[in-house]
């Protein structure tokens, strides 16, 4: 085990200069100046442009830019925002936000989409799978701004159950109504792959084989049934937390949070590459320690996996 997660740390290193190179181009190549874009339609004064591309090292040459970068992240050093201040502390502000939002968000995923999921996978070909089915295509085929303003429409609006907005990121109930509709798509993706590998696995041996046994049913649902239909289910659920961290500049355009997509969504407005590098940089890194944990997860839950 301890080599493969070795290895598996060293297989990180050329992805993860990969990732970052591949942004760090494609932010620097977009058209214009941002340095001039700072003034509008004001005429800038050439020696203060100058001075500020230099300031900011927009003078070199992208290969030294990008060699410059990565020597300052691997000091800890993410760069500093137009306005002046550090990256790092634009990301301390925004990062806890988003990461409180996915969490809510991914609880909400789990417990709802697995329990619809096995409940309706228990009961294939019925009424209630069927019903289970119908409502998650319904989900997924409906835009996230819709589910999000149709949401605060009902729940906030004409209910009043909850608060429209987010004024306290803290507060957990500010962020059920954000978190209930960040997770409502992979919810529904995480119920039908749920439903399936309960059906197809109700047909395998090892379910005959543990019902002639006379085991209690609850054990056989809940240990070995539930055990092998998680791992397509955990393996989805390790990518999707990279997208919901990713993923929510639009439910946090809806609810006014205060996270790391409003931060990306003015960075790309403002074209302030150093912001965007950074953002993407630390989705970059959770999404291969992500990956990293869900394979070793694997393991525990199906004993026969062994890593060498």
């Amino acid at each position: 085990m301890g080599r493969y997660v070795a290895r598996r740390l060293l297989q990180m290193i050329p992805v993860f200069i990969g990732t970052t190179l591949l942004i760090f181009l494609m932010v620097h190549v977009l058209p214009g100046d941002p340095i001039r874009a700072m003034w509008g339609e004001k005429a800038a004064d050439p020696a203060q442009v100058a001075s500020l591309r230099h300031e900011f090292g927009l003078d070199q040459s992208l290969p030294k830019q990008y060699l410059d970068y990565m020597v300052d992240l691997f000091q800890g050093n993410f760069g500093k925002t137009f306005g002046g201040r550090p990256v790092s502390e634009e990301m301390s502000m925004a990062f806890p936000v988003t990461l409180r939002l996915a969490a809510v968000a991914l609880t909400i995923e789990i417990i709802v989409g697995i329990g619809l999921g096995a409940w309706a996978g228990l009961r294939a070909g019925r009424a209630a799978d069927t019903g289970v089915l119908i409502f998650t295509l319904i989900v997924i085929s409906m835009p996230v701004f819709v589910l999000g303003y149709l949401a605060r429409f009902i729940f906030a609006d004409e209910l009043g159950w909850l608060p429209p907005n987010v004024q306290d990121s803290m507060n957990l109930q500010q962020l059920l109504l954000p978190g209930f509709v960040l997770a409502m798509l992979s919810m529904a993706y995480v119920a039908r792959l749920t439903r399936t590998t309960f059906a197809e696995n109700l047909r395998a041996d090892y379910m005959r084989t543990a019902l002639a046994k006379g085991l209690p049913r609850r054990r056989i649902v809940g240990v070995h049934l539930l055990r092998n239909s998680l791992i397509p289910v955990v393996t989805f659920l390790g990518t999707d937390v990279g997208a919901l961290v990713g993923g929510a500049v639009v439910t946090e355009g809806i609810f006014n949070v205060q996270g790391v997509g409003n931060l990306l969504f003015k960075a790309l407005g403002q074209r302030e590459g150093t912001t965007i590098v950074g953002v993407v940089t630390i989705f970059v890194l959770v999404i291969l320690l992500i990956n990293l944990l869900v394979d070793l997860l694997y393991a525990v839950l199906d004993p026969r996996i062994r890593y060498a």
